[in-house]
């Protein structure tokens, strides 16, 4: 199993630590380093700085929005990035949600399966450096009775198949990205609901395309804190639980809360997310259930974190991205070096 990194959202107030996390993640031998975007940084700028201030670590977009940007003009991003990192840029995709789609961007959130799907197949036309022609429910490359004509990519990439992450939560979409895709991006992971909340949605996909498990990418972020007190670490990580659970998206459709109803946690999430959206955010972080951040996060001692680590792999995880947790630089670079340390003990290195 191997290991990356999570760095969220850039604009938060810690963007020279997060490319000294990245950096250092790069010198201790991390795998990738992923990016988010919403409504502030955009996943691009972030990685092209991280990807020319590191040397070996790929970089990665969890996601690139589908909503904000046609899907040629992902292609040229994505194989502009792969040129200029010298080959370590994978493409990570995602709907959004209705609540960003359609109010910051002012896309429709409807057929969220079918539009991903067809994205897909025009990216990867186009990063082939075919020309592009395309007629779909929500594409048609060139348009009818127009000047336009099929046109190619003129930039080279620097390999032949840029890796395509889509991230999914829900069991169709889980089941479409194991048929069209290199890799899963996954959020609040339990590595003992694992094979029933995904592995097994994205089996049936890659056997639906006549493929096996073998090389896709299974690759959930967790948050990641070390110490002693199990349950103070767990204290932590109650709001970052209580907002997706709770105030990701609208009461009728918050993928997060569902997903923690499909874990056990239906009346529990339930909760949450009235107190959530009622204003009482204190009141949603408190009825966050300790075993659920426990099951979503790696907390604890070195020791710990390696039978957690095991855990995972043995679920079906490829790549376990952490974000490392701290209230300073210095905290959160041990808490990357621990994760290495745990990756030691527990023999999966």
């Amino acid at each position: 199993m191997r290991l990356g990194i999570n760095l969220g959202y850039w604009g938060a107030g810690m963007d020279g630590d997060n490319l000294a996390v990245a950096q250092e993640a790069d010198r201790l031998g991390y795998d990738v380093c992923w990016a988010a975007e919403a409504y502030g940084s955009d996943a691009p700028t972030v990685l092209t700085w991280v990807a020319a201030q590191t040397e070996s670590i790929d970089v990665g977009s969890a996601i690139m929005q589908i909503p904000a940007r046609q899907p040629t003009m992902t292609a040229m991003t994505a194989a502009t990035l792969d040129s200029l990192s010298g080959g370590r840029f994978r493409l990570g995709l995602g709907v959004s949600g209705p609540q960003v789609s359609e109010g910051w961007y002012g896309v429709k959130f409807d057929k969220p399966l079918a539009r991903t799907r067809e994205y897909v197949e025009i990216v990867r036309t186009a990063m082939t450096r075919e020309r592009v022609s395309y007629e779909g429910a929500h594409w048609t490359l060139p348009l009818p009775g127009g000047p336009g004509k099929p046109i190619k990519l003129t930039v080279h990439p620097q390999r032949e198949h840029i890796p395509l992450y889509i991230a999914a939560i829900g069991p169709k979409n889980l089941e479409q990205t194991g048929e069209i895709a290199d890799g899963a991006l996954l959020i609040f992971p339990s590595a003992e609901h694992l094979e029933d909340t995904a592995i097994t949605h994205l089996r049936a996909g890659r056997e639906k395309a006549g493929k096996t498990m073998e090389g896709f990418d299974v690759s959930p972020t967790l948050p990641l804190a070390v110490g002693d007190d199990v349950n103070g670490l767990a204290d932590m990580f109650r709001p970052y639980t209580a907002l997706y659970v709770g105030g990701m998206g609208s009461r009728k459709q918050n993928f997060y809360n569902q997903l923690a109803g499909r874990m056990g946690y239906e009346r529990e999430a339930a909760e949450i997310q009235e107190a959530y959206l009622s204003g009482d955010k204190s009141g949603a972080a408190a009825a966050v259930p300790h075993r659920l951040i426990d099951q979503t996060a790696l907390l604890g001692p070195v020791e710990r974190v390696a039978d957690r680590m095991q855990a995972y792999a043995a679920a079906g995880v490829t790549t376990l991205n952490l974000s490392p947790a701290g209230f300073t630089l210095e905290e959160r670079i041990a808490a990357l070096r621990a994760g290495t340390d745990a990756l030691e003990r527990s023999g999966l290195a």
